[in-house]
């Protein structure tokens, strides 16, 4: 997938300015898929150039205008051609279990810090998707029958609390390890 890609899903949700694209990446888009500011930037004015998006000024109150980016007729089209192109299952870098493995060519405890840093990390994270889920899709502010485009989000989220928990297991069981073999040395 490209980052264009990314940014024309999202604009399709919602229109909005460089910057609340940014603030989404953040909140949401980013936990799939990473971008800076300023690449999100630099596509969205080659976006806005090769005429997939469109854009209006929105003037403000004390501040420069800005710009509001929206999808045009050409971005709905790439995206749709994108949707149906195959793509290749990805493949996983995971420097953690490299190290995981390396670790049996020094100390093997030494990494139950570091395991236990990325349990807290994923911790977080899950309860992070966990309370999204909560307010957005079946707390009781959630719409009792929701569109479709709320229905995929959900899924693309249910599909990350499934990964921290496959996650969060994986990482149990390396403790374990780490810690069975500190005890055996």
């Amino acid at each position: 997938m490209a980052l264009e890609h990314a940014i024309l899903v999202s604009l399709l949700e919602k229109p909005g300015s460089g910057y609340e694209l940014a603030r989404r990446f953040e909140r949401s888009i980013g936990y799939f898929w990473t971008a800076t500011h300023q690449q999100i930037y630099r596509v969205l004015k080659r976006m806005e150039a090769d005429g997939r998006l469109d854009v209006r000024e929105v003037p403000q109150q004390g501040r420069p205008d800005k710009k509001e980016y929206s999808v045009a007729a050409l971005g709905r089209t790439a995206l749709s051609q994108w949707l149906h192109e195959p793509i290749e299952p990805e493949s996983v870098r995971h420097d953690l279990a490299v190290k995981i493995r390396g670790a049996a060519f020094d100390d093997p405890a030494a990494l139950i810090r570091e395991v236990e840093r990325h349990h807290r990390a994923h911790t977080d994270r899950l309860a992070h998707y966990l309370a999204g889920e909560l307010r957005d899709f079946t707390g009781a502010g959630a719409p009792a029958t929701p569109d479709a485009g709320r229905e995929l989000q959900h899924v693309v989220l249910r599909g990350g609390i499934a990964y921290e928990r496959m996650t969060l297991a994986w990482l149990d069981d390396v403790l374990a390890t780490l810690h069975r073999i500190r005890s055996e040395r």
